[in-house]
């Protein structure tokens, strides 16, 4: 039997993984994260730009078994920037945090071209 992908399925399976990684955070906002994960799967659907023909079950297989890491990072990255949005970097005291740039987390996301 053949696995059965859908788009709630995988934001479900980020959403709960990266529930446990952020789970000691004592600010962790589960309703924040939820939409963070739901906005990255967006993003990829849409530099993707899937043919007309492609069903959602083959959207969700292409995002799981292609994207899912990238959907993941950038969901935590933008997630993590909560507060701090359009920064590239943030220095308080003497830590200094600096992010990649979501062009560069998304560089190996290509869209589908059609041959004419």
């Amino acid at each position: 039997m053949a696995a059965e992908y859908t788009i709630i399925g995988l934001q479900n399976e980020i959403v709960e993984e990266l529930t446990i990684e952020l789970s000691e955070d004592t600010d962790f906002n589960a309703t924040v994260l939820g939409i963070k994960v739901k906005n990255a799967i967006r993003e990829i659907r849409r530099r993707r730009n899937y043919p007309a023909d492609y069903t959602e079950e083959d959207i969700a297989k292409d995002l799981t078994l292609n994207y899912y890491d990238v959907i993941e990072k950038l969901a935590l990255i933008e997630y993590n920037q909560v507060g701090a949005e359009g920064q590239s970097e943030h220095t308080e005291d003497d830590i200094r945090r600096s992010w990649i740039s979501k062009d560069e987390l998304l560089s190996g996301v290509h869209a589908f071209v059609t041959v004419l």
